[in-house]
């Protein structure tokens, strides 16, 4: 591709591909996605999947093409269970894989469910072992020495997963990798920041120090409580972590994970790494989930937002007006068609112009002269003021009529 950072489908700036940017970077040759919607999604106050939700969702994410479905952890409840192993049983396509504690008895669980793989948690810092599960230390690494050690023996892929892993000292937290790798097994291991509080240029030390130490296949997993679970998630994979876990919509425990949609886009368009799935379901997968979460989208949420591609403004609807049917990417960084969004819709408001009326009056079959047309701009932005919110078709016509009745 000569032009990366300009396609049919996208158009963003050319300096995120000069030599001075990109020559640190050192990204796998695959990036896959690790959706776990179904467990750490669920995690957010307030959400429940029944079974049948779960086994929608996961249909709706293997149609879309991500690599790794987190269908659940077993040991929440038997519905939980059960979905796990219909999930299983179904086939779908994507490997499945569950989530447990650092316990065998967990583990024998996921066995039971069928699932390919498994991610087995142990807290990792010092006081959260400590204070919040009152555990010695050795008791937490023994623990996971012993349930990876099983899961290995039961042929599961295991994925070594460190609670709270950058709030604590690096050589311990190295150190304990290195000993559950040693004693125990693990086939890759998560960088997780579990609280969020990695900066962009911390979650490209925490890479790059692991990966130094750990010849091992390396994932992510990071939440957005000061909303850079995007940004320190792409600063990872730029360091060469291969997996990303991360939710639809950035559901999750607290302020979320990284959400994927966000995330593929952005590493597809302002970095050249195409995750490979199927972009143009993006917002049916994102509805589907909304709704079965019973969560609101934020309107203005990047590319699933519902008004992530309306447009108010007087010099933006010029601008649409003027180039959309020759370029869509000029006034839209992104086709609306390429994430499976609506097209663009101009709405009528106190920040409105005159291409405004112009396009709406056309739309109406209402004609109007220059004269009218300001005459009706300014009794629109007045109105909308008043009522603190964009017209409706049969407000503008009400306004419309009563002008070129000159009242």
């Amino acid at each position: 591709m000569k032009t990366p950072w300009k396609t049919e489908n996208w158009f963003v700036s050319p300096w995120n591909y000069l030599e001075e940017v990109t020559r640190d970077f050192d990204p796998p040759k695959q990036v896959k996605i690790h959706d776990i919607t179904l467990r750490d999604g669920e995690q957010q106050a307030g959400i429940i999947f029944t079974k049948d939700d779960k086994i929608r969702i996961a249909e709706k994410l293997a149609e879309i093409g991500v690599h790794r479905i987190e269908a659940g952890m077993p040991a929440v409840s038997p519905p939980d269970e059960a979905a796990i192993k219909e999930i299983v049983k179904r086939n779908l396509g994507p490997e499945i894989f569950c989530f447990t504690r650092c316990m065998v008895d967990d583990v024998k669980r996921a066995v039971d469910c069928g699932v390919k793989g498994v991610i087995i948690e142990i807290p990792a810092s010092a006081h959260l072992v400590d204070q919040a599960y009152k555990w010695p230390l050795e008791k937490a690494i023994d623990l996971s020495i012993k349930a990876t050690a099983y899961a290995k023996e039961k042929g599961l892929y295991t994925v070594f997963f460190t609670i709270d892993g950058t709030r604590t000292d690096m050589n311990w937290l190295l150190n304990l990798v290195d000993r559950v790798a040693t004693e125990g097994h693990m086939d890759a291991f998560t960088l997780v920041d579990t609280f969020g509080v990695l900066s962009p240029q911390g979650a490209t030390y925490f890479t790059r120090k692991v990966k130094e130490k750990l010849k091992k296949p390396l994932e992510i997993h990071f939440h957005s409580d000061f909303g850079l679970g995007t940004a320190n998630t792409i600063m990872a994979v730029l360091s060469g972590a291969e997996v990303i876990h991360s939710t639809v919509g950035g559901i999750g425990e607290r302020c979320g994970n990284a959400p994927m949609e966000e995330t593929v886009l952005a590493l597809l368009t302002l970095y050249g790494i195409d995750v490979g799935i199927d972009y143009s379901k993006l917002n049916e997968l994102s509805e589907l989930v909304m709704e079965l979460a019973g969560i609101e989208v934020p309107p203005n949420r990047p590319f699933v937002g519902s008004k992530a591609y309306t447009i108010e403004s007087g010099i933006v609807t010029s601008w649409f007006k003027n180039a959309f049917e020759k370029d869509p990417t000029i006034v839209f960084p992104v086709h609306p068609k390429f994430v499976g969004h609506e097209m663009p819709e101009i709405v009528m408001g106190k920040k409105s112009g005159v291409d405004n009326i112009t396009l709406w009056s056309q739309k109406l079959g209402i004609e109007l002269s220059e004269e009218e047309k300001m005459t009706v701009l300014n009794q629109v932005k007045l109105r909308s003021h008043d009522l603190k919110r964009t017209l409706t078709e049969d407000e503008f016509r009400k306004i419309a009529k009563q002008v070129k009745a000159g009242k």
